[in-house]
C-alpha cells in the first residue's frame, strides 16, 4: 500500500508514521489566547513560560517488519533540560532525560501523563522516546510489538484514507 505524504508532498510506499502537531496541554488553553501564551515550534513548545515539551518518536516494533511504527508525540521536560535540548540539539551527547508523556493516543488510552525518557539522536534526527516499562497497552506494544495488521488498524484510526491519499499499490 502507498500513500501521499502530507508533509513533502510525495508518493511513500509501506507503512506511515502518524503524530501529534502539539502538546495535549495546549489544547487545554482557549484558542484566543494561544498566540499569546503558546510558543509552539515545530519540535518545540513553551506555555506560559512554565511548561516545556519537545517532540520525539515513540517507535513501536511490528512483528516480521524491519520498519518500526513510529508515532510522534510529545513529552514535558524540566526548563534546564529544555535550554540544553536546544542548544544541543544536533547531538547525542545529552540525556537523556525524563519526561511525562503529553500525547493523547486513543487506540492505548489513557496515555497522557505516562512516564519517558528522552533519547537524543543528533544528526536532525527527532528523540527517541521510550516508555517505562509497565503493563500499559502502550509500553507493552513498545516493548513487544504489534501485528502489522494492528498497526494498519491504528493508521486507519488517525488517519482516514481519504485524509491521508491512501492508495492502494494494486
Amino acid at each position: 500500500m502507498s500513500f501521499h505524504c502530507a508533509c513533502c508532498g510525495q508518493i511513500h510506499e509501506g507503512l506511515p508514521d502518524i503524530g501529534s502537531s502539539a502538546p495535549w496541554a495546549m489544547y487545554t488553553i482557549p484558542e484566543e489566547e494561544r498566540a499569546t501564551r503558546v510558543w509552539l515550534k515545530q519540535d518545540t513548545c513553551v506555555i506560559d513560560d512554565q511548561e516545556f515539551f519537545i517532540r520525539g518518536v515513540l517507535e513501536i516494533p511490528v512483528h516480521e517488519q524491519e520498519q518500526t511504527f513510529g508515532f510522534g508525540v510529545w513529552v514535558s521536560q524540566s526548563q534546564e533540560h529544555f535550554l540544553s535540548y536546544q542548544e544541543y540539539h544536533n547531538t547525542d551527547a545529552i540525556g537523556p532525560y525524563f519526561g511525562w508523556l503529553c500525547t493523547e493516543i486513543s487506540m492505548f488510552s489513557p496515555t497522557l501523563s505516562l512516564k519517558t525518557m528522552a533519547h537524543f539522536q543528533g544528526n536532525g534526527q527527532r528523540p527517541t522516546i521510550e516508555l517505562e516499562p509497565t503493563d500499559h497497552p502502550l509500553a507493552v506494544a513498545q516493548r513487544d510489538g504489534i501485528s502489522l495488521e494492528r498497526a494498519w488498524e491504528i493508521v486507519h484510526e488517525y488517519v482516514k484514507p481519504s485524509n491521508l491519499g491512501v492508495e492502494s499499490s494494486e
